[in-house]
């Protein structure tokens, strides 16, 4: 069989990459008669040829045994590192799946950033993003992976800083930088010190290593835990989350790719390391931990925020923390299957909310109304990614959510009413979104607002489909159960609290009769859940403080004792330079008197210890 295209499928990260140097002529200053648009065409067709290569390949590979390439990369006394690769379905069709949603996303820019003269820049980060992921789920090595994740780190920064201008972008672009670069330096103490003792850093060896190795189980249990911190930013979990928050002052275009699939780079890194985790009970435990407080007080915080942009972000860290607590319950496969239907409902979401945002101007909810009549594509859309993100049957969240819940029912029961609550949460905050802007009268923000151009609704109306048609793909796949084997159990209760969370939310926020804005009593509770548990507040009196404390001693230490003693030589030096320029005069006399002065201050130095011992002898 020709596997042309699957042999080559190292070049997809390329051809985003070519994309990006390609659109570095239509930056502000070079080409000015055309305008920076070509810039955008030029990396979108560089997209549509990486997903074709990537269809192509995921024909060829189908149903075929995993396979493997390798490069050498260095080779150095005992070092040797080689950038491998894993062909397979899954990472083709995480490919698939990457490069699907950035063509998505590069025609949306097209519509979304129409008057902005960025498109170079904005462009050239979205190939970044792309051929970093795309890399990232090829890669079978730990020390790439690494690598790869920084890349995206850097991205991530210059992405959110595109319009550098405004304040709050400025300070989100940066927090988001500073916040995963904790989780990235005890993840990089991690893969340093992996190698010594399995050996290797290639993914398919270590999972051998790891079903054989005796290693001490305190140092396994720090290895874990340290391997968990970078993937524990990377995907907004507690306490390292309020990045993606600060994160949404980015184009919404961007916004597209980091909800969905960016923030599952650090969930990829994590199932691939699940053999590993395995040599420490206690890692996993605190996997489950973690994932289970961000998904329940990640829908808690969601449902308080009166930006919409925020409120879908804090649903993101509640579905990351979901994915924890698959991995951390060895549900690797399930954890794929919701990182994928998760990525395509949010992905309708964002695109549904993006051109309503474009055309009103204002983020704030409380600000909208009424626009279903005006905005029916819009509104169909975000019900449909509403529909896919949660337990509503047949839609694809709720197969995955239903495995999960099934997986755990016999082991961790206690789960699946985090499970159930999340559900719920999460089907009350989406329902309150669409009410406060679909719902209800217009407002004066709302009375003019048309559809938006065919570059914002054509991504929006082929991602609705996709979405309806992800059940019947995964019955292809042979991934659904038979109805009849369907465990009632756990889907009836997911289905309930779907059904309860969203029409308590569409009563409280379709009724004319409840006052808006809603009011929780008591104040107190409802502030601390729409300030995000006072996180922020927790980290200037604890952390910010420490450390502000320790630049304040290491400044007095460093001003008043080094720069103190270096003063006192410096003077010294002066003084004593200044007291011989006296001295030498040309004159032998002088010359001789220093002799004899500095032979008489030797001689004293040296003598000076006899001379003591003799006045203790004359006057005990």
């Amino acid at each position: 069989m020709n596997e042309i295209f699957s042999q080559t499928i190292w070049l997809v990260p390329l051809y985003a990459l070519v994309g990006a140097m390609l659109a570095i002529p239509w930056s502000p200053g070079i080409i000015r008669q055309t305008g920076p648009r070509p810039s955008g065409y030029i990396n979108a067709l560089m997209t549509f040829i990486a997903l074709s290569h990537s269809l192509l390949a995921l024909s060829e590979i189908w149903h075929q045994p995993v396979q493997y390439l390798s490069f050498q990369w260095l080779h150095a006394a005992d070092l040797n590192i080689s950038f491998d690769l894993v062909i397979s379905p899954i990472t083709i069709g995480a490919l698939v799946l990457i490069t699907g949603l950035n063509l998505a996303a590069q025609i949306y820019a097209i519509g979304y950033m129409e008057m902005d003269w960025g498109w170079a820049r904005f462009y050239s980060l979205l190939a970044l993003f792309e051929a970093g992921m795309s890399t990232l789920v090829l890669c079978n090595s730990l020390f790439f992976s690494y690598v790869v994740l920084e890349i995206l780190t850097l991205g991530t920064y210059l992405l959110i800083g595109l319009w550098f201008n405004q304040s709050l972008v400025v300070t989100g672009a940066r927090d988001a930088f500073l916040t995963k670069r904790v989780g990235d330096l005890i993840l990089l103490m991690a893969v340093v010190a992996l190698l010594p003792l399995a050996g290797t850093w290639n993914y398919t060896e270590l999972a051998q290593w790891a079903k054989t190795t005796t290693i001490d189980p305190n140092i396994a249990t720090l290895l874990c835990l340290a391997l968990i911190a970078g993937p524990l930013g990377k995907c907004a979990q507690f306490p390292l989350h309020l990045w993606l928050d600060e994160a949404m002052e980015g184009p919404m275009p961007a916004t597209i790719l980091r909800n969905t699939i960016v923030v599952s780079t650090g969930a990829w890194v994590l199932i691939k390391l699940q053999p590993v985790f395995t040599l420490s009970p206690v890692a996993s435990t605190v996997m489950i931990g973690i994932g289970s407080v961000t998904a329940i007080g990640a829908s808690l915080i969601a449902i308080a925020q009166i930006d919409i942009k925020r409120s879908l972000s804090y649903s993101v860290s509640a579905y990351m923390g979901l994915v924890f607590i698959a991995v951390g319950t060895q549900q690797d496969e399930t954890a794929l299957r919701l990182l994928f239907t998760y990525a395509i409902a949010m992905s309708l979401l964002v695109m549904s909310i993006g051109g309503v945002v474009l055309n009103n101007i204002t983020q704030d909810l409380t600000k909208y109304g009424g626009l279903w009549s005006r905005r029916p594509i819009s509104g169909i859309c975000y019900l449909v990614g509403a529909a896919s993100l949660v337990a509503f049957p047949p839609l694809g969240c709720f197969w995955t959510l239903t495995e999960m819940a099934d997986n755990l029912w016999n082991t961790h029961p206690w789960l699946v009413g985090v499970l159930v609550i999340v559900n719920g949460l999460t089907a009350f905050s989406i329902t309150r979104e669409f009410s406060l802007i679909f719902g209800g009268k217009p407002k004066q923000m709302t009375v003019r607002s048309p559809e938006g151009l065919w570059a914002l609704v054509l991504p929006m109306t082929f991602g609705m489909g996709f979405a309806l048609h992800v059940p019947i793909l995964l019955h292809q796949w042979n991934l659904l159960p038979e109805w009849e084997n369907l465990n009632l159990t756990v889907a009836i209760p997911l289905v309930i609290s779907t059904l309860v969370g969203a029409g308590a939310s569409a009563f409280i926020y379709l009724n004319e009769k409840i006052t808006k804005p809603i009011e929780f009593k008591p104040k107190a509770v409802q502030d601390f859940f729409a300030y995000d548990l006072y996180t922020a507040q927790l980290y200037r009196v604890t952390i910010v403080f420490v450390v502000g404390l320790v630049s304040q001693i290491i400044y007095w230490f460093d001003r008043y004792l080094v720069d103190g003693v270096i003063n006192l030589v410096g003077l010294a030096t002066i003084f004593s330079g200044e007291s011989l320029k006296y001295n030498v005069s040309g004159q032998t006399q002088f010359y001789f008197l220093s002799i004899f002065l500095g032979v008489i201050l030797f001689v004293g130095v040296v003598c000076f210890p006899i001379i003591s011992q003799f006045s203790f002898v004359l006057f005990p």
